[in-house]
């Protein structure tokens, strides 16, 4: 496999200093991509550059994971209009396990290619302030810093002497896998290429040496919103901060327009896959075959076959045909996951142990409907479900509709959903 080929039909070759084709020539060549310990968990926008180095695995080459026990504690201005949050050494190393661990589900660290881990605090810990700025920091003029985009953005509005020096740390861990352990290539985004390119600088004015820069570049969505967020915030890679069926559900609803990029950039089907389920996509759209394949294809990747099923089972809820039982076997978080947002309401469970009128319930008892009157002429218009079942006003909830002994989820029509906890 040819690694700038394979970037190029995939779009994921932003930029690249001149000179990397003929270095990939000579064989096997280490290469790097850096990632800041800023939550303990990565989110779906670190996953472009780790598909870079997947990419870079797959070709032959030498993969390198750097997590920045050391640039974590400075912060990247990169794209950021503002000074980011300081954390402290024990949050960072809490955040450093968690991507780490992350990072091994996708890399092979076993072989004649073994992926690798390093962390910069390994090599930052012993450096001292005045030997930094006399041995590094001589060799990269001011000028030269600020003409760089992540600072000439932020020098209007202001912008302190810890993130201005940041891609001179960064610059410098380049430096060090160049010398110590023979990296040739830095991977990253297109924003990240002044501090990528930092660092080839300080490997020719302080080791004669020559290094090499490839960017990816910044996705972008159609209609204009921001990549791997929500109305929720970040889509976490972590299921305990996004629930893996609100991760299926981010790639089964991209448009049309993202979807085909997006199957280029997050999965490892070959070009002929792609443009084949490409052509089956477009004799029916409706269908929405993309964005299943893609959906199906990341889910299982980052997560597991079981929290697949598990993400189209709940899906099956808003969507599909389900039953009380069909709802009972997912576990209770992905459960909630799927009617985090919609209206819900406690009642007592005295009220269970007795046994209420299907009328009261969705009237008195949770105000999910304003009078029984209106609940009345819902059920005569057969458009009340509980618990995915259609009812009639002769029925009564019992312990025995519980779900999971906790939750009654009621329906009117196929839009409006109400979940009712018993307390």
């Amino acid at each position: 496999m040819d690694f700038i080929s394979e970037l190029r039909w995939r779009g994921m070759l932003h930029d690249m200093t001149p000179g990397l084709e003929e270095q990939l020539a000579q064989g096997p060549t280490k290469g790097y991509v850096g990632f800041d310990p800023t939550a303990d968990s990565l989110h779906i926008g670190n996953l472009v550059p780790v598909m870079m180095l997947v990419h870079w695995q797959r070709a032959g080459h030498h993969p390198i994971a750097l997590v920045g026990g050391a640039t974590g504690m400075v912060g990247d201005p990169s794209g950021k209009a503002a000074e980011r949050q300081l954390l402290d050494v024990e949050a960072i190393q809490h955040n450093l396990a968690c991507q780490q661990a992350q990072l091994e589900r996708f890399l092979d660290f076993n072989g004649s290619n073994a992926a690798e881990v390093v962390n910069n605090a390994d090599w930052f810990k012993d450096f001292g302030f005045l030997d930094f700025i006399r041995d590094v920091g001589k060799h990269i003029t001011v000028n030269y810093m600020t003409s760089k985009d992540s600072v000439k953005k932020r020098l209007e509005s202001g912008m302190s002497f810890t993130e201005f020096s940041y891609q001179l740390v960064q610059g410098y861990d380049f430096f060090h896998l160049w010398k110590n352990k023979a990296v040739r290539v830095q991977f990253g985004g297109s924003d990240q290429w002044g501090n990528i390119t930092t660092g080839t600088e300080l490997i020719r004015r302080m080791g004669s040496g020559q290094a090499f820069a490839v960017t990816a570049p910044l996705i972008t969505k159609a209609d204009g919103s921001k990549f791997g967020k929500s109305e929720g915030g970040n889509i976490w890679i972590d299921k305990n901060r996004t629930s893996a069926y609100r991760f299926y559900q981010y790639w089964i609803n991209a448009a049309d327009e993202d979807v085909m990029r997006y199957i280029r950039i997050f999965t490892l089907k070959s070009q002929e896959e792609i443009e084949h389920l490409e052509a089956q996509h477009a004799e029916d759209p409706g269908r929405r075959l993309l964005q299943k394949e893609l959906a199906e294809d990341i889910t299982r990747r980052v997560h597991s076959e079981e929290d697949l099923q598990t993400a189209i089972a709940a899906s099956a809820l808003l969507f599909g045909q389900s039953t009380k039982e069909n709802i009972e076997a997912l576990p209770e978080s992905e459960f909630l996951s799927v009617f985090e947002g919609v209206p819900q309401a406690e009642v007592s469970a005295q009220l269970i142990e007795e046994g209420i009128s299907v009328i009261d319930f969705i009237s008195e008892a949770t105000g999910f409907l304003s009078s029984k009157g209106e609940a009345r002429r819902a059920l005569k218009e057969n458009s009340i479900s509980i618990n995915k079942s259609k009812v009639d006003d002769g029925y009564s909830i019992t312990k025995a509709d519980l779900i999971g002994g906790k939750h009654v989820l009621v329906q009117r029509g196929k839009k409006n959903y109400f979940l009712a906890s018993i307390a």
